[in-house]
């Protein structure tokens, strides 16, 4: 391999992680806004901004995914948008600690809630996502 495919290879590698890095910062910092926004409105008893981005992210990276497969999206929106910005945006590691604090704070039928919810309502996002393939599929033709 020359010098030149080399560099070439290095800048494409270099563009990818960028186009993570700036999905990935306005996903975290969209996750953050939600986590502010939501203990407001629906009260803090229960870590509805967790359940919530985990419900959206779900659906909208199965929405992403179908999109991928039907119209071959460039790889940088799937690193921008699948990646990065829906990979920031939800967070299976925020909703592990929540379990296992409302287990320790001895609220185990929320714990139970909390993980059962986010387990079923994720999986249903993504298989309602899949249902509604027909519809949304049209918008981006």
């Amino acid at each position: 391999m020359n010098k030149i495919n080399v560099a070439i290879g290095d800048a494409v590698m270099l563009t990818n992680w960028v186009w993570v890095g700036l999905g990935g910062a306005i996903g975290a910092m969209a996750r953050y806004g939600v986590g502010l926004l939501l203990p407001h409105i629906l009260g803090k008893t229960f870590p509805f901004a967790t359940l919530t981005v985990n419900i959206l992210g779900s659906f909208l990276l199965a929405m992403l995914l179908v999109w991928q497969q039907q119209q071959s999206i460039h790889q940088s929106w799937w690193l921008f948008l699948g990646v990065g910005l829906l990979g920031a945006f939800t967070t299976f590691s925020t909703f592990s600690v929540e379990v296992v604090q409302l287990a320790q704070q001895g609220e185990l039928l929320k714990a139970a809630i909390h993980a059962a919810a986010n387990f079923i309502c994720c999986l249903a996002a993504v298989l309602i996502a899949l249902w509604l393939k027909p519809y949304y599929l049209n918008i981006w033709d």
